[in-house]
Formats: structure tokens, C-alpha cells, sequence
């Protein structure tokens, strides 16, 4: 092994710029980084030092000469721009058609069977904002009892309830029954339980989101590596979006902050093996709601913990940061974005400055990984050998 432990962060939606193929997608202009930057400067010291700002032009970020950490951007090879996408596509799963999408709600034939299957009429079935369709539903939900479904311009069928009305574990029943409804033509790519408390006017979503992705298929990179016995700790929603499958030791998170901490903590646990983390803030509170004053003081405060981060290294340790979509808050859009995504690596014997370029797939992070634990996945090219001395 080059490195015996890698620790691959997540920046969710911290796009770099759009692809070439935005435009299909209704995202042309949309550019997560450079956009923010543009509106709001940007105090990222740190990042810049690994070489953020080499990878492309960032409005109020020059290049540094020498930068400490590798860089790049990696293309997204997949039809969509989505969480179960991205993530699938690092761990080397390439899909050949996009999930289904519904701009228009879901059709009767999968929603009177759900109906029928939980014993209750539903609220919704249309694409919205979370927060905005509890504020809109959320006191006849609580008058009727009566779900809130919901979907949006990713592959995803959400259902929303007051936890003081539905609890949690009826909840979650229901959103099982959903993805026992949800295949074939109409298999989404997540069923998501979205609870939440309060009042008319004062409604809050809890921590308690739980998600049931589709099964990925045979092969990819967490299978490889559990072939291999390299342990693997994952931290945040990676553990839903794999179904668990080669995850030994996982932890849930609330917040990036939280997030933050908890990888520290694995960083204090795990001697050797991968630890897989997802920081979630930036795309579910900011990009989602164009909140761009909040996306940048959350990248601000991820780039204020990399020092943390560093001092808690091993020798033998690789720090991979990247994204797996955009979420740029400036458009009118408050869905998802078709981007590049940034791609930095750096560790105490990684080779510092190396320019990666533009990767055609986010399957070659997982080919690195893998090949840096003695074995392979079906897709991407390794870039191991070009920041290893």
C-alpha cells in the first residue's frame, strides 16, 4: 500500500463549474464556487493552500506558486446529477440510463397503491422545496394525519410527517412499503423519510431523515474492499447511500460540524482501511434553499477544521476532498447542478503540486482507493501512481 489509511471527505454539492452538457439539464451558467466568490468573498485559506484555486479561476482566489496538495476536477460520467449518482459513480458505478424523474408528481397507479398498502390518504405529490411544502401542508397533515409526499428534480420519493403525528416507526414502515412499490419503471433512486416537529408557522426537520437508496450492484468499491478486509469507517449519509455494504463502523451526523468531529474520532479509531465521510450542510441548508451566505460561511467553516484535520494525520495517511455534484445557490434553481467537481489530495508522503487535470469519471477517485488496497473496480483510472513518490 502507498498509504495505509485514506480518509475521502465529501464536500456534498460543492460544485466547480459547469460540465459541457449543463445546458440539457437547465443548468447552463451554474458554477457552486465561482459563483458564491463572485457574490460573497470567499475566505479560504487553507483550501487555497492545498491548491483550490489552481484548478480553475476563483473570483478573490488567486494560485498559489507551490501548493501543498494535489488538484483536479473530475467529470460526472453518469446521466444525472444526483446523490445516489455521484456517490455510485466514485465507487465505480457507472449508470447507463438516469433514475426516472417526476416534475409532475407521481402517477396514480404508484400512489394509490401506496395509499392503499399504509391505510391513509397522502398530501403533495409534486416537486417542492421540503421546508416550503411543510410550511404549506404541514398543519392539514396534522389536522387529517395524512402524509406529505413530495418529490423534486432528483430521482427521490419523499414522504413527510410530524413526529408527533406519525411516529417514526410508522414512519419508516411506510417509507419501506414505498420502495417495495418503487421498481421497475419506477424505481427512484431514494425513498427519503423526512420528520419533523412544531408548529403551523414555526415547523422544524429533525435529524431523524432516514434513507433507503436502491441496492447498488455487485462489484463496486466498498465490495472490494471488504473482499479485501480493509476496514472501512463511514461517517455521515454514505451509510444510506450504500445500504451498508462494506461498512463495518459507521456513524450518523446532524450537522458539518458534527461531521467534522466524528471523522476526527474515526481518525483516532481506525489504524488503516478507508474512512468514508460526507458533509451534508453545504447542499441540504444552503445550495437547496440559495442560501449563498450560508454556503459561505459553511465552506469557511470546513476550510477553518482542515488544520484539525491535518494535525490528526498519520504518516502513512491520504486525504481525498471532492463533491459529488453542484448545488449552486445563486441561480433561480434550487435543485441540483450539473458541475465539475474539485478534487484535492495531500498527506505527509503524497506527492504535493501534481496537476490531476480534468478526470473523465468521479470513478477514478474509487480506482485510486482501490488500487491503493491491492485491488480494482470496473471503471475509472488510478491516479495513484501520480501522487505517490
Amino acid at each position: 500500500m502507498a498509504f495505509d489509511r485514506v480518509i475521502w471527505i465529501v464536500l456534498d454539492s460543492v460544485g466547480i463549474g459547469e460540465m459541457p452538457d449543463a445546458a440539457e439539464y437547465g443548468d447552463a451558467g451554474s458554477d457552486t464556487l465561482g459563483n458564491i466568490a463572485r457574490l460573497r468573498p470567499l475566505n479560504l485559506p487553507n483550501l487555497r493552500r492545498l491548491g483550490l484555486a489552481n484548478i480553475r479561476p476563483i473570483a478573490g482566489l488567486a494560485p498559489v506558486a507551490n501548493p501543498e496538495g494535489s488538484f483536479g476536477r473530475c467529470a460526472l460520467a453518469s446521466p444525472g446529477k444526483d446523490t445516489i449518482t455521484g456517490h455510485w459513480e466514485m465507487a465505480g458505478i457507472l449508470l447507463q440510463e438516469p433514475f426516472p424523474l417526476y416534475p409532475h408528481g407521481f402517477p396514480p397507479t404508484v400512489m394509490e397503491e401506496f395509499e392503499r398498502r399504509i391505510g391513509r390518504h397522502t398530501l403533495g405529490n409534486k416537486p417542492a422545496s421540503g421546508t416550503e411544502i411543510i410550511g404549506e401542508l404541514g398543519e392539514e397533515h396534522m389536522n387529517t394525519g395524512s402524509p406529505i409526499v413530495y418529490t423534486s428534480a432528483d430521482s427521490v420519493f419523499q414522504v413527510a410527517a410530524h413526529e408527533e403525528i406519525i411516529p417514526l416507526w410508522e414512519l419508516y414502515n411506510m417509507c419501506e412499503t414505498a420502495r417495495g412499490i418503487l421498481r421497475g419503471p419506477h424505481e427512484v433512486g431514494r425513498v427519503i423519510a423526512r420528520p419533523f416537529i412544531g408548529q403551523p408557522g414555526a415547523f422544524e426537520r429533525t435529524a431523524n431523515r432516514h434513507d433507503y437508496a436502491v441496492p447498488p450492484p455487485k462489484g463496486m468499491l466498498l465490495d472490494r474492499l471488504e473482499e479485501r478486509k480493509v476496514p472501512v469507517f463511514s461517517v455521515g449519509k454514505i451509510i444510506d447511500v450504500f445500504l451498508g455494504r462494506g461498512i463495518g463502523r459507521y456513524e450518523k451526523t446532524k450537522t458539518n460540524a458534527d461531521g467534522m468531529a466524528k471523522t476526527l474520532a474515526a481518525m483516532e479509531e481506525a489504524g488503516r482501511g478507508l474512512i468514508f465521510t460526507n458533509l451534508v450542510d453545504f447542499d441540504m441548508l444552503y445550495g437547496h434553499r440559495n442560501d449563498v451566505e450560508g454556503y459561505a460561511r459553511a465552506l469557511e467553516e470546513a476550510d477553518r477544521w482542515l488544520p484539525e484535520l491535518e494535525s490528526a494525520m498519520h504518516e502513512g495517511d491520504l486525504v481525498i476532498l471532492t463533491a459529488d455534484h453542484g448545488c449552486d445557490p445563486t441561480t433561480p434553481s434550487t435543485d441540483h447542478s450539473r458541475e465539475y467537481t474539485p478534487l484535492l489530495t495531500y498527506g505527509p508522503k503524497a506527492k504535493a503540486g501534481v496537476n490531476l487535470g480534468t478526470r473523465a469519471t468521479l470513478a477514478d477517485i474509487g480506482q485510486t482507493v482501490a488500487e491503493n488496497f491491492g485491488t480494482s473496480i470496473a471503471t475509472g483510472a488510478s491516479f495513484l501512481a501520480a501522487i505517490t513518490h
